[in-house]
């Protein structure tokens, strides 16, 4: 018999669906509905009492903050685990609004469950929440990558690998900045047998993509201020210069 019963909210479809076949799969953990709304997980969560809700931080409707708000007003006993981007503000504060555990993304399926195991046993032998608010180390181009999936940039379209190896090439070499058209594009265009031009087209499509999804509030907890508002969008050396400063500030090379 399952012990664990679980309402999955991802804003990611690929994710949910990932996870949502890993947790059924398992021998622990029964999804008892999944989705992408949080207005709709609020209402299952109400009517199905599940053990588990693991939520990411940004959803459609609610986000996964006022998730947990609903949870805490209903005064329902439940466990919650939020999955959200490598930010320390964000995890603060799902901690302080009653998660037990912060998963960063990109992360392995098989991982997280896991790691989930490990909360919930950890929550059973000992109630102090401090002993389980650990998040594991990422890389370099997992940070990048997940900064990406946030703001709307997918991972199918070419601007994608060209934006990652420029802001990677920023963090190692800074000055390249400064050198875009004449370094920074060239050296990408070589690493992918392509042009200067079709790089820089292809960024700058992918940036277009990203701020024509309008996830401003993404792209304002990513960089920490509502640095472009409407319309307005940043150049390709601006957005390189932006995320490749996040990490360096963040000692993450």
């Amino acid at each position: 018999m399952k012990t664990n019963s679980v309402i999955l909210l991802e804003s990611n479809s690929a994710i949910l669906s990932q996870l949502k076949e890993a947790l059924d799969g398992s021998k622990d953990f029964q999804v008892l509905y999944a989705g992408e709304d949080g207005d709709e997980g609020i209402k299952h969560i109400l009517q199905l009492n599940p053990n588990v809700v693991i939520t990411d931080i940004f959803l459609r409707g609610t986000d996964g903050f006022g998730v947990m708000r609903a949870i805490r007003k209903s005064w329902a006993d439940v466990k919650i685990v939020v999955i959200g981007i490598a930010n320390d503000d964000l995890a603060e504060r799902a901690m302080a609004e009653g998660a037990l555990y912060y998963i960063v993304k990109p992360f392995s399926v098989d991982t997280a469950i896991e790691r989930l195991r490990e909360v919930l046993r950890e929550k059973t032998n000992d109630d102090h929440p401090t002993s389980i608010t650990r998040k594991h180390t990422i890389s370099i181009e997992e940070k990048i990558s997940e900064i990406f999936i946030s703001i709307g940039i997918p991972p199918h379209i070419k601007g994608y690998g060209y934006l990652r190896e420029g802001i990677k090439m920023t963090i190692e070499k800074p000055y390249i900045i400064n050198s875009v058209t004449k370094e920074l594009y060239p050296s990408n265009a070589k690493k992918f047998a392509t042009s200067p031009s079709k790089v820089e087209r292809a960024i700058r499509h992918a940036i277009e993509v990203a701020w024509n999804r309008g996830r401003i509030d993404a792209i304002s907890a990513i960089f920490g201020s509502r640095i472009y508002l409407g319309t307005e969008k940043p150049t390709n050396s601006e957005f390189i210069a932006l995320v490749a400063d996040k990490l360096i500030l963040e000692n993450m090379m």
